[in-house]
């Protein structure tokens, strides 16, 4: 029987030694990259779901062990499906590489292999670009012959109708903190920064009756199983949000989420997101020095977005406001004035880190063509290093302002602050009040 191992490169990472010991002395930014390095790879896991019976399979979280190589080659392999982000693109590499040393053949897909295919061919077999559903059935006809193609890109955006379910129980039976799922692909907005609206292809929704399978599932692995929602944007663009809302709430869970903060100025949608079992959404405020494109009108309606915040809260739902520092405009000024801006702010939960201008995004385009792009490894792409020549401030004064403003959110006091606030809000949610049915 012909076996592939799926190998996801996941994780928070953080290029400079010194900046890794800093976060971790900060107990707000330790707990979430915690958070993140322990979410299940949802691509890998759902390409595991299009496999048929003749296929066995396994599943290697690359940070679960100091022996991957070993214990992949260990599953005679047919076939490695190696997925990454940029941070992480290098280690994915020197994986492929010993691969390939060892005679197995390597797939590597993501995001960064998706816009840079030409530099991941260097390492892997084969490149997949875009969505992996729609050539994944290619691509293990391919491997049992022998015949992989160098570059496997879909013709069209995959059909979310089309979703496989996920093999949920390659993850351990006990002891998974956070489960994934996906309700849509793609971000209807175009904001310079980002690097998955559109990368994969325009915005997409998965069918209610899709999801609802997917949590059926979950239930009877995990009975109160807690849940972050694998979008760019929950219920942007989505016309009918009530079905969908409607259905997670008959399962009972409790998820987090990343959505706009418009959601705040429609008090139906808030009260019917904390029922469905929402009870953290990240919303992006970004920067206080600077209007990037796709973001709308933002320098004018500060009051605006914090009162659509307290709205939210209002309703039982914590929001972790994210903050972006080093855009263009940006001053020790500026960053202070951010600081304070956090600290007289209701905000139950905060995330704070540098403009990172990903490969394939506007704003790596932008500042390529100014000659603003460092000479700086892929795993400095991290949302903590500095990658490129601020307008203003020195590479080293941003440094200092960016640990200045995460000292002063992050630190114990401001992190009890928070705390207290969370649980002054989640008093308000209709199912942590009563309690999970």
């Amino acid at each position: 029987m012909p076996h592939v191992a799926f190998v996801p490169f996941t994780g928070l990472r953080v290029g400079t030694a010194e900046m890794l010991a800093f976060g971790m002395s900060l107990p707000g930014l330790r707990d979430r990259g915690e958070a993140l390095r322990e979410l299940p790879a949802l691509g890998l896991l759902t390409l595991a779901g299009m496999l048929n019976e003749e296929w066995s399979c396994s599943y290697h979280p690359s940070a679960s062990t100091s022996s991957l190589t070993d214990d992949v080659l260990k599953t005679k392999p047919d076939l490695v499906a190696v997925s990454a982000l940029t941070a992480s693109i290098d280690e994915a590499y020197r994986f492929c590489d010993e691969l390939r040393t060892a005679g197995i053949a390597t797939v590597l897909g993501g995001l960064h292999a998706t816009v840079l295919p030409e530099e991941a061919l260097h390492h892997a077999d084969a490149v997949c670009v875009g969505d992996g559903e729609s050539v994944w059935l290619e691509i293990l006809t391919d491997a049992l012959s022998k015949s992989l193609k160098p570059y496997y890109k879909a013709t069209r955006s995959f059909d979310l109708a089309a979703s496989p379910l996920p093999r949920f129980n390659l993850l351990p039976t006990r002891g998974v903190p956070r489960w994934t799922i996906q309700t849509q692909r793609g971000c209807p907005w175009a904001c310079e920064f980002c690097g998955a609206s559109r990368l994969l292809g325009p915005a997409r929704f998965k069918p209610v009756d899709r999801i609802d399978r997917e949590l059926t599932t979950l239930r009877t692995i995990d009975a109160t199983p807690w849940i972050e929602l694998a979008d760019d944007n929950t219920l942007a663009g989505r016309e009918d949000w009530s079905d969908l809302l409607q259905m997670i709430e008959q399962h009972s869970i409790r998820y987090f989420t990343e959505s706009d903060w418009r959601i705040g100025e429609n008090a139906a949608v808030v009260k019917a997101l904390a029922k469905s079992g929402c009870v953290q959404v990240l919303v992006g405020i970004e920067s206080l020095a600077f209007q990037y494109s796709g973001m709308g009108k933002k320098d004018t309606q500060w009051k605006r977005i914090m009162h659509a915040v307290d709205v939210i809260q209002d309703h039982g739902i914590v929001v972790n406001g994210c903050f972006i520092v080093g855009a263009d405009g940006e001053t020790d000024e500026s960053i202070d004035r951010l600081s304070t801006f956090i600290a007289e702010s209701n905000l139950a939960e905060v995330q704070i880190t540098v403009q990172t201008p990903f490969p394939g995004t506007a704003l790596y385009r932008r500042l390529q063509k100014q000659q603003r792009i460092l000479d700086r490894s892929w795993s400095h792409y991290n949302l903590f290093d500095i990658v490129y020549q601020p307008d203003i401030l020195s590479v080293d004064a941003l440094e200092s302002g960016l640990r200045r403003v995460l000292s002063d959110t992050f630190g114990p006091t401001e992190n009890r602050k928070r705390k207290r606030r969370r649980l002054h809000v989640w008093r308000r949610h209709p199912m942590l009040r009563k309690g999970l049915r």
